[in-house]
């Protein structure tokens, strides 16, 4: 008899000490609360573009902010510099957006964040750049994603200087206007943005990590006063006005 009950015994308390999941329960999973595993690491990027939108079987809209380029702009460019040729007035190219991620060398799974956040706010896939050459004092081998890029044209360059004039600029922390003396010689202007939070494009509460990046409008401009006079003329509200140049376009015109 005793050792029947020492042997029930022993077979209760090894059920409780040592016994694996309840009948029923979930398994258990690595690196849960408190452990190592996935802690630290950050969230699954999700690719927004291969997703099907609202207005994905309707007619396009032309563009406002090239509706007014079109009626406006230009004819108040020409007559300012006195073109005579319409195709000698300046207009712009495109722009790009390009965000480096020195932090990708160790955490790989940061620039999927970083592509999925771009694809946000342009609205297109970007492109992932690779080191060109290996810098050994800082871990950096030939051929390694460290950054991420996009370029737009057309309709989506409209588009996104519309919403990054009027919406954008005026979310940046103390904003008091954009240098004007970011112009490279050759018509073509860049400016840093500190913050990604800027766009409303991202949601606050899944935003990980807060960086920044470089934003490249090119123009046809051969001349830096040709190309200020034409952004400003867009929009943008560069530092020392006293009254930025807000587009307008009328409702009979953009229908």
């Amino acid at each position: 008899m005793a050792k029947e009950t020492t042997g029930k015994t022993g077979g209760k308390a090894g059920a409780k000490v040592g016994g694996g999941t309840p009948k029923g329960a979930p398994p258990a999973t690595k690196g849960g609360k408190g452990g190592k595993g996935k802690s630290g690491q950050p969230r699954q990027a999700i690719d927004f573009t291969k997703r099907d939108h609202a207005g994905a079987n309707v007619a396009a809209v032309a563009p406002r902010l090239k509706l007014h380029y079109e009626n406006t702009v230009r004819a108040v460019m020409a007559k300012q510099f006195g073109f005579t040729n319409m195709h000698e007035i300046p207009s712009l190219e495109k722009i790009v957006l390009n965000c480096g991620v020195g932090e990708a060398v160790k955490q790989p799974k940061l620039l999927d964040v970083v592509v999925e956040e771009l694809a946000l706010i342009t609205g297109q896939k970007p492109v992932r750049r690779k080191a060109k050459k290996a810098i050994s004092n800082f871990g950096l081998r030939e051929g390694q994603e460290i950054g991420a890029s996009v370029t737009l044209r057309g309709a989506r360059m409209w588009e996104f200087l519309d919403r990054f004039v009027t919406v954008a600029c005026p979310r940046i922390r103390d904003f008091r206007g954009l240098g004007t003396k970011s112009f490279d010689g050759r018509g073509n202007y860049t400016l840093g943005i500190k913050e990604q939070m800027i766009f409303p494009e991202i949601n606050y509460d899944m935003v990980e990590q807060i960086h920044g990046m470089d934003i490249t409008f090119v123009t046809t401009a051969k001349k830096d006063a040709h190309a200020f006079a034409l952004l400003h003329q867009l929009g943008m509200p560069f530092r020392g006005d006293d009254k930025p140049v807000t587009p307008k376009v009328s409702q009979s015109t953009a229908a």
